[in-house]
This record gives C-alpha cells, sequence and structure tokens, in this order.
C-alpha cells in the first residue's frame, strides 16, 4: 500500500517495495482497498529485498512490526533510512466486514503517513 500511495502522490518518483518474507502475491483486499481511493495495484507483485540491496537508494523505509530489527543492512548509498510501522492488516480476525474495514484503517494511516513523509521530506528535499 505505500508503495502505490506514495507513487501517486509524484510520478516522477521510482518506488520499490519488498520484503524479507514476501507473500505469494498481493492480497486480494489490499487491491480492493487501493482500488476505492483510485489506486490501482493489480500489477504489483511482492518482491524479497535480496534484489534491492546493494542499489543506492535516497530513502529506505520500513513499515511493517518488526521490519525495523530484522531489515538486513544496506551495503551502498543510501540517504536516509526511516521506519514508519503500521499493523500488518492481514493479522486481523472477524466477519469479513471487520476485517475489510481494518484493512481500510491501515490504508487511510498509511496513506497519512507517506503524505506526511512526502510533504516533510521528499517534497522538501526536491526543493
Amino acid at each position: 500500500m505505500a508503495q502505490g500511495i506514495l507513487q501517486s502522490l509524484d510520478v516522477q518518483l521510482d518506488v520499490h517495495s519488498a520484503g524479507i518474507q514476501p507473500a505469494s502475491e498481493v492480497h486480494p483486499l489490499v487491491i480492493k482497498v487501493m482500488s476505492e481511493i483510485g489506486i490501482d495495484i493489480s500489477g504489483h507483485y511482492p518482491k524479497h529485498i535480496d534484489q534491492y540491496i546493494g542499489e543506492s537508494w535516497d530513502y529506505i523505509i520500513t513499515v511493517c512490526g518488526g521490519a525495523d530489527e530484522s531489515c538486513p543492512m544496506f551495503i551502498g548509498n543510501v540517504g536516509k533510512r526511516i521506519h514508519i510501522g503500521f499493523d500488518d492488516p492481514d493479522a486481523f480476525t472477524g466477519t469479513d466486514e471487520e476485517i475489510l474495514a481494518e484493512f481500510r484503517r491501515v490504508r487511510d494511516e498509511i496513506k497519512r503517513k507517506m503524505q506526511d513523509f512526502y510533504l516533510t521530506e521528499v517534497n522538501h528535499y526536491r526543493i
């Protein structure tokens, strides 16, 4: 979700998403709740972080609970490493509607925090 939201804020950004234990596919509810705010991530797919280690990055942002501690050290030019943690919506239980509500809540939280990040870090950096 963070990748799709950041990319929607500025199409000139080169945004990538990867994990240390990527799922086999993007969760269908993530695709659904993102489409509700006009962001199509249906073509995205989970990637392993290893394919990006050693590359140069302006920012490395970890977003999942333990990712701040468990992300591998990036070798190469990394401008700034930031942790902006979110709940994993896939971990929620309840009725279908309760689970969907949690996906929306997390999406909205990610959207607010990525907008703040973009305005305070990226947009400020580009001026």
